[in-house]
């Protein structure tokens, strides 16, 4: 199978820093897919905490993750500080791509490229729902999926 390539636009929003903690480490000693799986999504709800929109309850709304893609680029380890700079793509009807781009700090070294699909969700109806328009007019500079 040939390796995924990930090309990202420069087009992140947030940054947040995590340092890695030895619970997230693997039997490798480094830190393990699943962890790494987990951190972005923190890296997603500080994100979303940032722009002022709760993925687990806003205006009856809420955000279900479609699809992930992630290619790693270098391990991490307990006590690394990985910078998570976060932003958004590819806007549709129903949502959008996240984009993740992971570095140790302070070196800047690459450790994931990941990008992450969701769409909005009323969990009352049990269906997808459009893009709140006040959601995206937050990020009016960034075009629709073409």
């Amino acid at each position: 199978m040939a390796r995924v390539q990930l090309e990202l636009p420069e087009q992140f929003l947030y940054t947040h820093t995590i340092n890695v903690r030895m619970t997230d480490l693997n039997t490798g000693k480094h830190v393990g897919n699943d962890q790494m799986i987990s951190l972005l999504s923190e890296a997603r709800y500080r994100f979303f905490c940032d722009v002022g929109f709760d993925q687990f309850e806003s205006q009856g709304q809420s955000i279900v993750v479609t699809d992930l893609v992630a290619t790693y680029k270098a391990e991490s380890f307990a006590q690394d500080d990985l910078q998570f700079e976060v932003g958004l793509m590819d806007f549709n009807k129903y949502g959008a791509d996240l984009i993740f781009r992971v570095t140790k700090q302070p070196s800047g070294q690459v450790v994931v490229l990941a990008k992450q699909g969701f769409v909005f969700f009323d969990h009352a109806r049990h269906g997808v729902i459009p893009v709140p328009d006040n959601f995206r007019q937050q990020f009016a500079s960034i075009p629709d999926q073409a």
